[in-house]
């Protein structure tokens, strides 16, 4: 069984100190679920290449990540080391849906707080970089302060984790430097960036960026199935750093589905026809008005559409601290009138198993990566609907280049009420036209390149190889 709690950050688990290693690697995530998750997924990927793997955060972080881990079997998370660090009490403020941005600012000061790993991670690396021929250390884009002393450790790498597609990574360079002249790649109007993020992470976010020169690579949770030619892209504009799409992190089956401690919602969904369902969630860190989810409540209702909502107030950045959250309120009698076509989930949802099952037919999300890349791999189109950060530019991805999706709302109306009748409108759309169907049959194909790109001499197997000989080289 893996350390989960070490009481230093010195400290090294029992096999660390009795077995010398010729390659380790250490994970160290962004305290936030759709960063965490995704790194939890790719520690259990190098696994299957018998490399001992180092999951380094703060100790209320890696509970979280363990508590949530869907699509595959939770005993599987022994074999990864999990190492508890402390960082100072931190603000964890309640979500704020009236804010200036729809940016998850009330979780700005649990990322801030991060910087206070930097003396930690760089001492246990340090001690673990003695027990191996050499130190793999794959950090989130948005870690670069905290590892910044590795550079130091003669027997470490450091590779760059982006924690959204390649497509969106690549239209960041575009930004800067415009389009290369000798590009063939297919380039789509994407949004600006106004109204994506706040000043405070804008200004965490520079910092980064401005010391993220040390890197040996680059690390993308996506397949040159899904967005290859923008990996391309990326690697003709960074002349000379190595790019690997190690994805898709997430299990293509799921492991765990017939487990008797499933969630509820599965014997709910075991009833319906294939296909049928739609499925409503808008990430862990979204906060919307009363006014919102009401509009929400009765498109779906008067959709006639048989739907899962998960209706939840966005993750505080400690997730164990539940005061001041709220309990969305819903029309009077509206669970009641509901029941049989309609449910309602006010809890942290398994989204990828969700996503998974034979009755679900269609999503509608703010478009995170995760969300993005799940319905991807399990067949599902999408009704987009972005909120913040990389979404706007995701859902682009979505729906006009892979076109298994459309927009619920242009981003130019990202501060107008979308309607109940705009609700149902892009209900009735996804679940029951020829062009919601003709997406599906889209995403199913997608859905079928990725598994294929898993196969052995498929081009997801081909980068995961690359990788794998590279840091054991």
């Amino acid at each position: 069984m893996a350390s989960s709690n070490q009481i230093s950050p010195m400290a090294c688990d029992d096999q660390s100190k009795n077995n010398f290693h010729e390659t380790l690697v250490v994970m160290v995530p962004l305290p936030l679920q759709g960063h965490l998750n995704q790194l939890m997924h790719l520690s259990r990927l190098i696994l299957s290449h018998n490399i001992p793997v180092h999951f380094v955060c703060t100790a209320k972080h890696n509970l979280q990540a363990k508590l949530r881990v869907q699509g595959w079997n939770p005993n599987s998370i022994s074999n990864i080391h999990f190492h508890d660090l402390e960082v100072p009490p931190f603000p964890s403020p309640t979500p704020n849906p009236n804010g200036e941005t729809k940016f998850p600012s009330h979780v700005t000061p649990a990322i801030v707080a991060t910087t206070q790993l930097r003396e930690p991670v760089a001492a246990f690396i340090q001690s673990l970089s003695s027990t191996a021929r050499k130190v793999i250390v794959i950090y989130d884009s948005l870690m670069v302060y905290v590892v910044q002393d590795v550079k130091h450790i003669t027997n470490a790498e450091n590779y760059i984790f982006h924690s959204t597609c390649a497509f969106t990574t690549s239209m960041f360079f575009l930004d800067k430097e415009g389009i290369p002249e000798e590009s063939s790649v297919f380039i789509p109007e994407v949004p600006s960036l106004e109204g994506c993020f706040d000043p405070e992470f804008l200004d965490f976010f520079k910092i980064q960026v401005e010391l993220s020169n040390f890197n040996d690579g680059n690390i993308y949770n996506t397949s040159r199935a899904i967005d290859g030619p923008y990996v391309d892209l990326i690697d003709s504009m960074t002349g000379g750093q190595k790019h690997w799409a190690l994805g898709p992190f997430n299990p293509l089956t799921i492991e765990n589905e017939n487990s008797k401690e499933r969630h509820f919602s599965f014997k709910w969904l075991d009833k319906q026809e294939p296909n049928s369902v739609i499925y409503v969630s808008f990430g862990t860190l979204t906060a919307m008005t009363g006014e919102q989810i009401k509009e929400i409540a009765i498109g779906l209702e008067q959709s006639k559409q048989k739907f899962i909502w998960v209706i939840r107030d966005a993750d505080k950045g400690d997730i164990f601290d539940e005061d001041g959250i709220r309990r969305h309120e819903l029309p009077n009698g509206y669970e009641e009138r509901v029941e049989g076509f309609g449910l309602v989930v006010r809890d942290w949802a398994p989204q990828l198993d969700i996503l998974h099952h034979s009755s679900t037919g269609g999503f509608m999300s703010h478009c995170g990566w995760n969300s993005c890349i799940e319905s991807i791999t399990m067949g599902v189109p999408i009704a987009a609907w972005p909120i913040h950060s990389d979404q706007p530019r995701n859902s682009v991805l979505i729906t006009h280049v892979l076109k298994i999706g459309f927009a619920v709302r242009d981003w130019t109306q990202r501060n107008e009420l979308v309607t109940a009748p705009d609700v149902e409108k892009a209900v009735r759309r996804l679940m029951e036209t020829n062009e919601g169907e003709e997406m599906r049959q889209r995403a199913l194909k997608l859905k079928d390149d990725v598994l294929r790109s898993k196969d052995e001499g498929g081009v997801s197997s081909v980068e995961i190889n690359s990788f794998i000989a590279h840091i054991t080289r």
